[in-house]
């Protein structure tokens, strides 16, 4: 028997399908001052489509917290308890953000984006790399436990560090395909999970637009051949910038940009729904780029409010002012 959630509920279609929630933004007394991102992000990003006249409150779909009983759809108690829950609400409210579009699946063959979520270094029993909840994991969960017609998911990882966490999740779940690009020298260097990996594409320091975008491009074609899936989580990080002393890649604001539609065009090509969470990226200009790229995808007819699309905006969110990996 599927539990009682307030996270699957019926979105009104005059709503603009963005999920976001003012909460999403995080705050710890001032020590967001001191990561190497920006803590705000997600509001500038909405901010930026208001000013460019995408969208307006009255549009957005307001995210709701993640309860305990959602979480332990994935997480164990024994994990949950270890976790403070306070400072964390800002996590728990993303993770209810990303797991919310597939309410829209419901009814409609669309999915609904939502500004948060991406935590891909978080499993089932453990946090990392300043992920607390297994966000991706559970959307896909919810997806297969509650939607008619979704059985088979692909993840397309190209955050700049490899995705361990629902890695380790979907280690022996064959309706789960896992493709995965990152900087093979950084954070998190899993091997036990790289088994799950079912396409991995593993880059040098300092990799440029036209080596990466033709390597995406080439793997995402035949992850598409290999296991066409009723839905495609796509964890779009923006830490591949150039500059970024995290990620280590040196692709331009206009490869990003480049990037998402090149995997729009192709996922939208074969009629499969799309949940696009941004992930890992820690620089001022971020929030610009993301805008920039749904502001591209929108004007192509690859987003909006009727198609099925998800898209959604997050960062690998630092818990605590990080060590740089």
């Amino acid at each position: 028997m599927l539990h009682t959630t307030q996270l699957y509920q019926h979105v009104p279609e005059t709503r603009w399908p963005i999920v976001y929630s003012p909460r999403y933004n995080i705050t710890f007394m001032g020590l967001e001052k001191l990561h190497p991102f920006d803590a705000g992000k997600w509001g500038k990003v909405i901010n930026f489509l208001k000013e460019e006249k995408l969208l307006s409150d009255s549009m957005l779909v307001e995210a709701r917290e993640a309860s305990e009983e959602d979480l332990l759809v994935v997480h164990t108690r024994r994990y949950l308890n270890e976790l403070k829950r306070k400072v964390l609400r800002p996590l728990r409210t993303q993770t209810g953000g990303t797991i919310m579009p597939g309410s829209l699946a419901l009814s409609s063959t669309a999915l609904c984006p939502s500004a948060g979520g991406g935590f891909h270094h978080c499993s089932s029993d453990r946090g990392g790399g300043f992920c607390a909840y297994a966000d991706i994991t559970l959307a896909i969960k919810f997806l297969f436990e509650r939607v008619e017609g979704i059985s088979r998911a692909t993840i397309i990882d190209l955050d700049a560090h490899q995705g361990n966490g629902h890695e380790r999740d979907f280690m022996d779940d064959k309706r789960v395909y896992i493709m995965d690009v990152y900087n093979r020298h950084i954070y998190p260097g899993d091997r036990f999970a790289k088994q799950a990996i079912r396409r991995k594409v593993e880059l040098e320091w300092g990799t440029e637009d036209d080596e990466y975008l033709d390597k995406v491009e080439r793997n995402i074609e035949k992850s598409l051949q290999e296991h066409l899936p009723d839905v495609v989580v796509y964890n779009a990080g923006t830490d591949i910038l150039e500059g970024d002393r995290l990620g280590g890649l040196s692709i331009s604001p206009a490869g990003i940009v480049k990037r998402d539609e090149l995997v729009f065009r192709m996922v939208r090509g074969r009629h499969v729904p799309i949940l696009m969470v941004t992930s890992g990226g820690y620089q001022k200009r971020t929030a610009r780029i993301i805008a920039d790229s749904i502001l591209n995808l929108f004007g192509l007819g690859l987003i909006g409010p009727e198609s099925p699309s998800i898209s959604a905006q997050n960062s690998d969110t630092p818990l605590l002012p990080p060590a740089v990996p």
